[in-house]
């Protein structure tokens, strides 16, 4: 078991996480970071021309014009 917990030292618990269980502390760091990501990469992405996204059709298009009835496929 870790010497302390994660909110009782958070210092010394990475220290030992980093040491002792490397899986634990990249999982922590890859966790720290997450919120940092989201305030950052939208910026980057307009600065470099990534706009936003096309809106998804909710509804399937109706053709214009008479309906082209088949000929030749009665029963």
């Amino acid at each position: 078991m870790a010497p302390v917990e994660f909110l009782e030292a958070p210092r010394q618990y990475m220290r030992w996480a980093m040491r002792k269980k490397p899986a634990i502390f990249a999982a922590m760091i890859v966790g720290f970071t997450g919120p940092l990501i989201v305030f950052t990469v939208p910026p980057i992405r307009k600065y470099f021309g990534d706009g936003p996204r096309q809106q998804i059709p909710l509804t399937y298009p109706i053709p214009k014009g008479p309906r082209k009835i088949p000929q030749g496929y009665d029963d």
